[in-house]
C-alpha cells in the first residue's frame, strides 16, 4: 500500500539526515506480517519501466530489503535460497546520494561510495532516473561449486532474490524490472569491486510514473 505523501517525504528526509551524520544507516525493524495474499501478488506481478523520481521512504526500503534477502530464521538463513546456503550474493543499492551495501545480519545499509552510479547500472534511459537500482553481486570466494559452475549457480541465486522483490512490489504497489542489460565490467570498475566479485543482474525499483 502506497504511503501518504507526508509520510513518504518524512521517510526520505530521515534517510538524508542519517547519510549526513554517518556512514551507516540502521533500517527500521521490518514489518513481516500483512501484505496481500500470495495468489493475488502472483497474479499482479509484472515488470514496469516507467518510474517516478520520488525516493522510497526508509520504512518501505526496510521492508523491501528484508523481503529480498533478509534474515528469516534464527540460524541466519534468508528469505531467498542459495546453493549450499553459501549466501554469496551481496545486494548493493545505487541511489542518487550514493552506493550502499545491504548488511542483512544487522539489517542496515553501509555507505560504500558517495557517488550516483544509477546510470551505470543499465543501458535503458529510465535506469539513471529511477530512485533505486538494486545490484546483485556474487562473491565467488564464498561458493563451494566448481569454478566453471559458479556463474550459473550465482545467477540462479540472484534470480531468487529478484523474484522476492517482484512479489513485494506487487503487494505494495511499486514498479520494478529485473535486468540483464548492463555493462558488468564498467559497473564493477565504478563500484570498485574485487576480482572475485561479479555483477550478475540489476533490478530497478520505485513508484510507477503517473
Amino acid at each position: 500500500m502506497r504511503l501518504p505523501s507526508v509520510v513518504r517525504a518524512f521517510g526520505a528526509g530521515i534517510l538524508a539526515l542519517v547519510v549526513m551524520s554517518g556512514q551507516t544507516i540502521d533500517l527500521p525493524k521490518p514489518q513481516t506480517d500483512g501484505g496481500k495474499p500470495l495468489m493475488q501478488v502472483l497474479k499482479a506481478r509484472q515488470s514496469g519501466r516507467e518510474f517516478a523520481a520520488e525516493k522510497l521512504p526508509l520504512p518501505v526500503l526496510s521492508n523491501l530489503l528484508w523481503a529480498a534477502w533478509g534474515l528469516s530464521r534464527a540460524d541466519g538463513r534468508r528469505t531467498a535460497p542459495s546453493a549450499s546456503n553459501r549466501q554469496e550474493i551481496d545486494v548493493y543499492l545505487a541511489m542518487a546520494d550514493g552506493l550502499y551495501l545491504y548488511e542483512a545480519p544487522q539489517h542496515r545499509l553501509q555507505l560504500v561510495l558517495k557517488e550516483d552510479l544509477r546510470a551505470k547500472a543499465g543501458s535503458q534511459p529510465f535506469v539513471g532516473e529511477a530512485p533505486l537500482n538494486l545490484i546483485y553481486v556474487a562473491d565467488f570466494t564464498k561458493m563451494s561449486a566448481k569454478p566453471e559452475d559458479r556463474p550459473t549457480w550465482a545467477a540462479a541465486d540472484a534470480a531468487f532474490i529478484g523474484e522476492n522483490v517482484y512479489l513485494f512490489c506487487a503487494s505494495e504497489g511499486l514498479a520494478t524490472v529485473f535486468r540483464a542489460m548492463v555493462d558488468r565490467d564498467a559497473l564493477a570498475k565504478a563500484m570498485k569491486l574485487k576480482p572475485d566479485q561479479h555483477v550478475t543482474f540489476c533490478q530497478t525499483v520505485g513508484y510507477a510514473k503517473k
